[in-house]
């Protein structure tokens, strides 16, 4: 399957990392990067892209110092304008995107968050979450248990009234796809991964008794 891609940060090992990774793992994608976030945007906005993958600290412009506000900028115009765009950020430090929660746990698309420090295997989970429109936060981001009106109505159609997603739909009056983008915002919420058990959704019926 042919994938388009592109990559924004101004670190050019890292780039170089991160592209190979890409390149190895979806080897008929088309790469396209950029070390601003003008140069980003503008890919974005010409191509459309399947992923973009977003180092949190980069410049507005060349020559430019690199800041974590540029990248939270950046992210809030991408979720804005692309509600379906699938999303990875790679930062060390996660703290500056808490401000952003409310718009990801909006965001239609996949979007995970990725130590720089990750291990090969851990960062490739994180990129194929999200191009499979899964959510991840680290830890540091979830203050609680956080579950929205609409997710709890989910789970109750779903366990207590026993409705498939399509049924899920029609009952709540929404989309296909954006069931399924509330069971990836459950799924994050209560910490369940594909790498916890190959059936999720028996996993996200467990969890909630168990968190009360």
């Amino acid at each position: 399957m042919s994938r388009t891609i592109v990559v924004i940060d101004d670190h050019e090992l890292v780039l170089d990392g991160t592209v190979n990774l890409l390149n190895d793992r979806y080897p008929d994608a088309t790469i396209q990067v950029a070390q601003t976030r003008q140069a980003g945007q503008a890919f974005i906005e010409q191509l459309q892209p399947d992923l973009v993958v977003v180092d949190l600290s980069i410049p507005e412009l060349e020559g430019v110092r690199s800041l974590p506000e540029t990248g939270i900028e950046l992210l809030k115009t991408l979720m804005q304008n692309y509600p379906t765009l699938n999303i990875v950020v790679q930062s060390m430090n996660p703290k500056p995107l808490v401000r952003l929660k409310p718009m990801i746990d909006d965001h239609e698309g996949g979007f995970t968050i990725a130590d720089k420090s990750l291990r090969r295997e851990e960062m490739l989970k994180k990129l194929d979450m999200a191009l499979n429109g899964g959510t991840y936060l680290p830890k540091e981001m979830k203050l609680g248990l956080e579950v929205k009106p609409e997710w709890l109505e989910l789970l109750r159609l779903a366990y207590q009234e026993g409705l498939q997603d399509k049924a899920i739909a029609k009952a709540m009056s929404i989309s296909d796809r954006t069931v399924r983008n509330y069971w990836t915002k459950v799924q994050d919420a209560l910490g369940v991964y594909p790498e916890d058990n190959q059936n999720l959704r028996t996993q996200v019926g467990i969890r909630p008794g168990k968190r009360g």
